[in-house]
């Protein structure tokens, strides 16, 4: 197995900036009023913005 130094893996890192590693999947549970009831909204966010998400979504 070939080793890869540790500035090689930072600068692949670099060039997949935009790929798909810099969104995770976000799960939130929303419980009804009147059932009481949850349900779970599933949303794929950018990694920043997962704080986000959540304080708009109080």
């Amino acid at each position: 197995m070939a080793k890869v130094s540790k500035n090689a893996r930072v600068a692949q890192r670099a060039a997949n900036a935009g790929s798909g590693r810099d969104h995770v999947k976000v799960i939130q549970s929303i419980k009804d009023p009147k059932s009481g009831k949850y349900t779970y909204k599933e949303v794929m966010v950018h990694k920043d913005k997962v704080k986000e998400f959540f304080a708009q979504n109080k």
